[in-house]
């Protein structure tokens, strides 16, 4: 099978579509000049805590365009004509983004689209990032954004040991500018004694499970975060714990400062973009096998008429876009029922338990699933893995073959693929993590940052700029958002920028400079 690309009859990667309805209108910069002031709060010294969204990072790295277009370096612009102090960064060492540990590679470059290739998916910018993780750098630094940081990251020592990179017990991005290997992140916030904060933590609390296909664990109810997986869902307690442990630092010397909350992440390009029924019968590859398939799938479907589950029924249209194959861990098992009603019908024992086996979970998707973006690379190809397993059962390579292609024939892994059971379970785990911060942000009097109405907002209606374009959260198009499909672009920072600086008006009666967010790019066009 060709690529995905081919076979995204729905997905119009270079088309634009929004609403006009209730769309919101960035003010953009300042009309007139105005004589700025920080009302309440004292800017000269800042320091920003979060994770990749507070660092800059965009097009699935971090690199030094990305850093300067950050939403806290924003920020200081603006705190900079109302008393703000320098706003020191810890740099990459170039805008490739890759990096090496102790000269090997740990991860790639940022993502660019390659247009000359005739297949646009996003690919990493050739060469080899010259940052090296062990070239500890001099701080201290004012923007603490840690790419990959969950709340409880935060407050964790030896986070930032570069010994600890390779066996992953400690960050890459903080063990560059970590004042000593057992220092923690807050530790060395507030060592610098800020006088203005912000504090965007909490996403990746919930983010790895989802971009993982809800491949981890609901840890509610487990307060140890050193039995966690990478892609597990936080304790709410625990993280209320951790939350309460950071304001009260930073506030602890009369600091004031602003906290954002956490984005529904189901709504950002990486879930919307694949649709849940991307097979297009005009493709050649997979139009003339339609026959065949579903005379291959009758029996099969006849089983789950039996069983009395005909909805997961397995049929790809010769008219229209068909849905893919996908395992739904959630489901009731069938593999044994299918079997025997199988062997019941006169199929042999070995054939009837390797179809058990296959669509014991399996159903065609619906528009109530989201598929990952990083599907586009493994849909409607060859799974080896299950080649070899077929294989290994003793099939023939041909049969193997027919058997494992991904969304077709083989049910798409539910990496792959968010159920409406894991995005529930998302959800709650959000509204949880909200309620929290809402709660300790009015008892520590600070300005909190409705990041999940506005970003809400971008996606349903799109972010109309003073010169009438609009901005949304159209994979590629739209300017909001970056080429991993989860960050911002620069625009899209400079656009949460802009609510940072409405809210610490609002709370601190200040007078400040809005950013204007067409003077950043909403793609980088390399």
């Amino acid at each position: 099978m060709k690529k995905l690309l081919a076979l995204l009859a729905a997905l119009g990667l270079f088309f634009v579509s929004c609403s006009d309805d209730d769309v919101i209108t960035d003010p953009g910069p300042d009309p007139d000049p105005v004589n700025y002031t920080s009302g309440s709060a004292d800017f000269s010294n800042y320091v920003a805590l979060g994770n990749s969204l507070t660092a800059g990072y965009s097009d699935a790295a971090l690199f030094i365009d990305g850093q300067t277009a950050s939403f806290p370096n924003m920020l200081a612009g603006s705190f900079a004509l109302a008393g703000g102090g320098d706003f020191t960064i810890p740099f990459m060492a170039d805008n490739l983004g890759g990096a090496t540990l102790a000269g090997t590679p740990i991860f790639g470059n940022r993502l660019f689209l390659d247009f000359s290739t005739g297949d646009p998916l996003p690919t990493p910018v050739p060469g080899q990032g010259s940052t090296e993780i062990s070239n500890v750098l001099a701080g201290p630094f004012n923007n603490m954004g840690v790419p990959g940081a969950k709340s409880f990251h935060l407050v964790a020592p030896g986070y930032g040991n570069v010994a600890g990179v390779a066996a992953g017990l400690a960050n890459p991005y903080f063990a560059r500018f970590a004042s000593n290997p057992g220092t923690t992140v807050l530790t060395d916030a507030l060592t610098q004694n800020p006088t203005f904060f912000t504090l965007w933590i909490g996403n990746n609390d919930v983010l790895s499970f989802a971009t993982s296909g809800g491949a981890g664990v609901d840890q509610t109810g487990n307060p140890d975060p050193t039995t966690y997986g990478g892609n597990d869902l936080t304790d709410p307690q625990l993280f209320e714990n951790i939350y309460t442990a950071l304001l009260q630092g930073l506030t602890a010397n009369g600091a004031k400062g602003v906290v954002a909350n956490i984005p529904d992440v189901t709504t950002i390009p990486f879930f919307t973009t694949v649709p849940f029924a991307p097979l297009d019968p005009t493709n050649p590859d997979f139009g003339p096998q339609i026959p065949l398939l579903n005379a291959q799938f009758a029996d099969l479907n006849n089983v789950f008429a039996f069983l009395g589950v005909p909805e997961r029924s397995i049929t790809f249209s010769t008219t229209g876009a068909s849905a893919l194959l996908i395992k739904d861990e959630d489901l009731p098992d069938l593999s044994a029922q299918i079997t025997a009603t199988l062997i019941g019908g006169g199929l042999d024992a070995p054939t009837a338990g390797l179809l058990g086996m296959l669509y014991g979970q399996a159903r065609q998707a619906t528009a109530d699933d989201l598929i990952v973006f990083t599907s586009q690379t493994v849909i409607a190809e060859l799974n080896t893995d299950a080649f070899a397993m077929l294989q290994g059962l003793g099939l023939p390579a041909e049969t193997a073959g027919q058997l494992s292609i991904n969304g077709i024939t083989y049910p798409l892994e539910d990496r792959w693929v968010l159920t409406p059971e894991e995005q529930e379970m998302i959800a709650n785990a959000t509204a949880n993590f909200n309620a929290t911060i809402a709660a300790l942000a009015d008892t520590y009097n600070l300005g909190l940052v409705d990041a999940s109405a506005y970003l809400n907002t971008l996606a349903d209606a799109g972010i109309t700029l003073s010169d009438g374009s609009v901005v949304t959260a159209t994979y590629g198009t739209g300017g909001g958002f970056s080429l991993d499909g989860v960050h911002p672009s620069p625009r899209g920072y400079a656009l949460i920028a802009n609510e940072f600086i409405e809210v610490i008006e609002n709370t601190y009666g200040a007078e400040l400079p809005r950013v204007n967010p067409l003077d950043f790019t909403g793609l980088y066009i390399n």
